[in-house]
């Protein structure tokens, strides 16, 4: 696998994907945006395509999002739906609502330091079929967006749907977070020929930058196997990160409460989580 060398001054993009939910992904898509935010100085933009908007919650909590949502703040809705409604107003009857445009959608600062464009469970509602071409819509919108930051994470949802086509589509690279146990070790290569397909269906050009291990266990029997597996792999080997991302119920428990990794006394996660951050940085050349 070969990576860019040559350092651009313009955004890339990163996909977190994976079809089985509970692996890690909003967990390592958020903490990843937190230490290039923090520790390497980077500007990050996350945005939130999956309609569980679970990194959306991690980001700003339940009080400061529904808040944000009746101020009328921007969301990955308003990137895709590009149709005008009509809407009805007692003084003024009937108006036509016009689509938002694409540069003017605005990304909250989060108190973190990084940006984010939350989610909203609304996504459900919009059907969005293949040729309709909205799900070139946000890699539009990033395009918009690439001199404002170093690096877009997209996290994505955990199912085959047109939100992961549009985010793949968006992207340079993809990331893929794999619990090691059997279900998800016998998982990733069936989600790498979905990929396959997407990219062929949509001609998107994105490549995957690696694998993580998450919640991972040192010295147990299923830690060991999927090392094995991948270090057997002619496929995945060059892929692996060298580092994994511990399991800790802390982690999980305080992810809703805006706890994130880098303020936690552990110094066993903090390391290891640095070093997959700089590796992700090393592979995607920001």
């Amino acid at each position: 696998m070969a990576f860019i060398t040559n350092l651009r001054d313009i955004m890339k993009t990163v996909s977190l994907i994976n079809m089985k939910g509970g692996v890690g992904k909003t967990t390592l898509a958020v903490n990843i945006a937190d230490f290039l935010a923090k520790r390497h100085g980077k500007r990050v933009l996350i945005v939130d395509v999956d309609p569980q908007f679970n990194a959306t919650q991690c980001i700003l909590g339940s009080e400061r999002y529904v808040t944000y949502i009746k101020e009328n703040g921007y969301t990955i809705v308003d990137v895709f739906d590009s149709s005008s409604k009509a809407t009805t107003s007692v003084v003024k009857g009937t108006i036509d609502k016009l689509p938002t445009d694409l540069e003017a959608i605005t990304p909250l600062e989060s108190p973190r330091g990084f940006f984010c464009l939350p989610s909203k469970l609304d996504l459900f509602q919009y059907e969005m079929a293949s040729g309709q071409g909205k799900e070139l819509r946000l890699k539009s919108f990033l395009k918009i967006k690439a001199n404002d930051y170093d690096v877009c994470i997209i996290d994505s949802p955990p199912t085959p749907s047109v939100w992961m086509a549009s985010a793949l589509l968006a992207s340079d690279y993809y990331l893929i977070p794999v619990k090691p146990d059997p279900i998800s070790m016998t998982g990733i290569d069936l989600l790498e020929g979905i990929v396959q397909e997407k990219k062929e269906n949509y001609g998107c050009t994105c490549e995957c930058c690696g694998v993580v291990l998450t919640m991972t266990e040192a010295n147990t029997l299923v830690y060991e196997q999927a090392k094995e597996y991948f270090q057997k792999s002619t496929k995945w080997k060059k892929l692996l990160y060298e580092r994994t991302l511990p399991k800790r119920t802390k982690v999980a428990r305080g992810q809703l409460n805006n706890n994130y990794i880098y303020d936690l006394d552990d110094i066993v996660l903090k390391k290891e989580f640095a070093g997959i951050v700089q590796e992700f940085v090393e592979r995607v050349g920001i």
